[in-house]
């Protein structure tokens, strides 16, 4: 997909569905995906579907981040995520929205050549993801003066590795989205780069209204909502509209007074001895014990079936991140740990499964750790 062509007039006046990536098949001809964007994604099942959003809701999204961030149209995003998804995507809708400059990345991820190019093209914003600003800190070059603002999202960029980015004077600001929100729903304000690097709490976009369910997940209403999902059944693409105008997510999180905390997911908590236990907050620690060595993406833990316990908690490493490393954190980690909370021995994959922006494939590496003999 060539993204300038996502900052002319002609794609957002368009009425036909686009897909953001390849859809497999054609395109069910529905009324209700007449001026929509298509994007993929999947659950923890890794079962795939495809979101829909509006072009209002998108622009409407757009429209608030660009607010929030100060952008104008002497201002410039530049683009360095695959725009098939929802966050890179949204990089040309707000370059669009506030008629301002739009600058690409066109060329595999390296963090100095990223930051020529940011001084080159003089990028006021831009969106990464943690593994993208671990490297740049890693690196421990400076950010370009031109540089007013970095939208870290797509997980869940620690403590440690943020403060060592805004040292080096890299705008870093914590958010938190989903595609079914057409990217943000919270994001850290410029105001917060004046203090200390917090991933959370994280202030709600002014679009959005949010509350707790009954289970405590959060739910979501607003102006940039998906519209519904085309999900798979059988051979058939089927469009399933939302019915609500209040999105239920799976996600556990803290809100207090138009500040939200992220928990994790709900359905990654699992059982062990009859207790709950979160893989997400044991891969934060592990992370936080490795003093930022472990770069995001290169590990996660996962649960598998035990006999015993329910659940065994298994750490899965890019085989990449050393042996030396892994040891020293587990040593670290095990020292610590309650019962419920060990871990098993780790597993190293050489190809260590991870999505275009950098995530682990959860479904996909539990079921290799789960089953040895499809490794």
């Amino acid at each position: 997909m060539d993204a300038t062509l996502l900052t002319g007039a002609e794609f957002w006046r368009d009425p036909a569905t686009f897909a953001a990536g390849d859809f497999p098949g054609a395109i069910p001809a529905c009324g209700g995906l007449t001026g929509h964007v298509l994007f993929e994604t999947s659950g923890s099942s890794g079962a795939p579907k495809w979101i829909a959003l509006s072009k209002t809701a998108l622009l409407a999204s757009a429209a608030a981040v660009n607010r929030h961030l100060g952008v104008t149209q002497a201002s410039c995003w530049g683009l360095a995520l695959p725009p098939r998804h929802v966050g890179g995507f949204g990089v040309a809708a707000r370059a669009f929205e506030a008629g301002c400059r739009f600058e690409c990345f066109g060329q595999r991820w390296d963090a100095a050549a990223f930051r020529k190019w940011l001084e080159e093209r003089q990028v006021t914003h831009a969106s990464l993801v943690p593994a993208q600003v671990h490297d740049l800190a890693a690196a421990g070059s400076r950010a370009p003066a031109a540089l007013r603002a970095i939208v870290v999202g797509g997980g869940h960029l620690d403590a440690r590795t943020g403060r060592a980015a805004r040292a080096l004077g890299w705008p870093v600001l914590a958010s938190y989205g989903m595609t079914e929100a057409a990217s943000q729903i919270a994001t850290q304000s410029l105001d917060s780069l004046a203090s200390i690097y917090q991933p959370s709490p994280i202030p709600l976009l002014p679009i959005w209204r949010a509350e707790l369910s009954a289970e405590n997940l959060l739910r979501i209403s607003g102006p940039a909502l998906f519209s519904g999902a085309l999900v798979l059944e059988g051979n058939e693409w089927v469009f399933q509209p939302r019915v609500s105008g209040w999105h239920e997510t799976g996600d556990r999180v803290a809100l207090d007074e138009g500040m939200l905390t992220p928990l994790g997911r709900a359905d990654t908590l699992v059982k062990v001895l009859g207790e709950l236990v979160s893989p997400e907050q044991i891969e934060r620690e592990l992370a936080a014990l490795s003093g930022g060595a472990l770069a995001p993406g290169v590990f996660c833990v996962v649960a598998v079936p035990d006999a015993r316990s329910e659940h065994a908690l298994v750490p899965v490493f890019d085989a990449a991140a050393g042996a030396e490393l892994i040891d020293a954190v587990l040593a670290a980690y095990a020292a610590r740990a309650p019962g419920i909370r060990r871990l098993r021995p780790p597993l190293m994959f050489a190809d260590f499964p991870r999505g275009a922006l950098g995530k682990p494939r959860r479904a996909e590496i539990t079921r290799r750790a789960a089953h040895p003999e499809a490794r």
